[in-house]
């Protein structure tokens, strides 16, 4: 259920991310009569192949402590949530003190050895969808 949740969220994500850089004359191209169908099946086609392989990453276990914080920063979209739910777990920084929002972010923007680059894509994809048009209240 929660791998469930988990794509969702990206999905959401991926889809809200989408539609808001589509350009209006690319967003009327898919309402409009067109002369090549077979290029307009290859770009659908292009997007499902990509969806499938963010919900394989999405299935998989993690790996390491890095990846199963991305999973949950992924999960809630929320570096402060994450922070909470390291805290939770009793891991400290490396610094030796608490667990931060930074500590978060800093794990995204600069990645690890010890996580899957389809994973650390899919967080920055969050990460920069968020940090691109704000938080939706």
């Amino acid at each position: 259920m929660l791998r469930i949740m988990v794509i969702l969220c990206v999905l959401r994500y991926s889809l809200y991310k989408r539609n808001l850089q589509m350009p209006q004359k690319e967003l009327n191209s898919y309402m409009t009569p067109h002369e090549n169908i077979a290029e307009l099946i290859e770009n659908l086609e292009s997007e499902i192949a990509s969806l499938n392989q963010q919900i394989t990453t999405l299935k998989k276990e993690p790996e390491s402590f890095n990846e199963q914080v991305l999973f949950k920063y992924i999960e809630t979209c929320s570096t402060g949530k994450t922070k909470d739910f390291v805290r939770s777990l009793g891991v400290k920084s490396e610094r030796g003190s608490l667990f931060s929002s930074g500590d978060v972010s800093k794990l995204i923007k600069d990645g690890s050895d010890d996580v899957s680059p389809e994973l650390l894509a899919m967080a920055r994809q969050v990460a920069n969808t968020k940090n691109k048009y704000g938080k939706k209240r």
